[in-house]
């Protein structure tokens, strides 16, 4: 068994559970949404909010939720597939106030006949906001599901400013 470590953020979206290991951030969700604290069988969640990267990822909240772009990235310690992790650190190539359609980023892994496999893995993001699957749109370029909820997301790309690249 693995402990994972968790605490929780107040955010103005609601709270937000963090979940942590000595390496970085595993998990970020929204409390209550799709997925919540879903960890692959093996792990154990044991609350202890003194780890390093909760500091890290409470300064990186912080700043986002004041509308700023945070410059840096909390140390991250992704679980996943290995294609997972391609989708994910593909996601995290999608600059602050920019978007991206599923089929771009199918394309960015070198995938492009994968599409509904590529939109699976950003449904299963594990550590969202900071990796930016709310930054991914349909490809005409309309507002579509998001595990913390449709007017999260919305609310998401209005404080980065960048609800009117989409057609809604």
């Amino acid at each position: 068994m693995m402990t994972i470590y968790a605490t929780s953020y107040d955010s103005p979206l609601g709270i937000i559970h963090l979940a942590g290991d000595k390496r970085g951030l595993v998990g970020l969700w929204f409390k209550g949404q799709k997925y919540d604290q879903d960890l692959p069988p093996g792990f154990s969640l044991v609350v202890n909010d003194q780890l390093d990267v909760f500091q890290q990822a409470n300064r990186w909240l912080d700043i986002y939720f004041s509308g700023r772009e945070p410059g840096f990235t909390p140390a991250l310690s992704m679980i996943g597939t290995d294609f997972q992790l391609e989708v994910w650190r593909a996601l995290l190539d999608i600059p602050y106030g920019q978007l991206a359609s599923y089929r771009e980023i199918a394309y960015r892994v070198g995938n492009p006949g994968a599409l509904r496999a590529t939109a699976h893995a950003i449904s299963r993001n594990r550590i969202s906001i900071i990796i930016p699957c709310h930054r991914v749109i349909s490809s005409n370029h309309k507002l579509t599901g998001y595990a913390g909820g449709i007017e999260r997301k919305r609310a998401l790309l209005r404080l980065e400013r960048s609800l009117d690249l989409i057609d809604d």
